[in-house]
């Protein structure tokens, strides 16, 4: 009979675990620490836009879908104090399309209320952007 477990696979499957383990550590560490939150308000020297797509579930009804953002505290935390709200749609087929404005700084705060509180009703995908309206103008005034 052959000896199926040798000196290496052994030490190879231990280390193996021992990355498992630090990993599963990680992401605790990670899914655990809280989100700083911010009082910092958007400025022009600091503010972004975050367009969000919170694409629903279409396998759920929607009263399930609400009844869950609303056990979750969705729309007590979302969006947070101090981040602007500068559109929020309802796109057919889609879910709904949320753009913010908030401090660069605050990007983490908004991404950690989104995890906590929309996930499982929501698949989301951010689109973080900046302020291009007034530089696109001018360019179009200058060649006219």
């Amino acid at each position: 009979m052959r000896n199926v477990f040798r000196p290496r696979s052994i030490a190879a499957a231990g280390a193996c675990l021992a990355a498992a383990f630090a990993f599963a550590d990680f992401v605790h560490a990670q899914s655990s620490a809280q989100a700083p939150t911010s009082t910092e308000t958007p400025t022009a020297d600091n503010a972004v836009l975050l367009t969000v797509f919170l694409r629903h579930d279409q396998s759920r009804p929607l009263a399930e879908l609400n009844a869950q953002l609303a056990n979750q505290g969705f729309y007590k935390a979302f969006p947070p104090p101090g981040v602007e709200v500068v559109s929020w749609y309802v796109m057919m087929g889609v879910g709904q399309v949320v753009t913010l404005r908030l401090p660069a700084s605050r990007l983490r705060e908004v991404n950690r209320i989104l995890e906590d509180t929309a996930w499982g009703a929501y698949r989301t995908e951010f689109y973080p952007t900046y302020d291009y309206k007034a530089v696109g103008l001018g360019e179009h005034e200058k060649a006219k």
